[in-house]
């Protein structure tokens, strides 16, 4: 099992091929506030990181799996397993 860097996670959807920046989606913004809590929308919420995959257990996001691409970089996975396209990327390090 690993953890996440403290800091703050923006999410956002790719944005098109005529230019356009990404589309934020600040309801899944979250920030890890220590070794395997975080915190969206004002409530905390617990994760968990094994391998690759993090798993939102509890909180606002509980559910939320998310595949690291790096060590700032996760991208949500869908249903089937497979990546999706939102991305979450740390954006401030608290």
């Amino acid at each position: 099992m690993s953890t996440l860097p403290i800091g703050t996670y923006t999410c956002e959807l790719p944005g098109d091929a005529g230019g356009a920046p990404g589309k934020l989606v600040p309801e899944y913004e979250f920030r890890i506030v220590n070794s395997s809590s975080y915190k969206a929308g004002g409530i905390r919420g617990s994760y968990l990181f094994v391998g690759d995959r993090v798993t939102m257990t509890g909180g606002k996001h509980k559910g939320l799996k998310l595949h690291r691409i790096s060590s700032n970089f996760l991208r949500q996975v869908k249903d089937d397993g497979r990546d999706g396209e939102m991305r979450c990327v740390l954006s401030a390090h608290n």
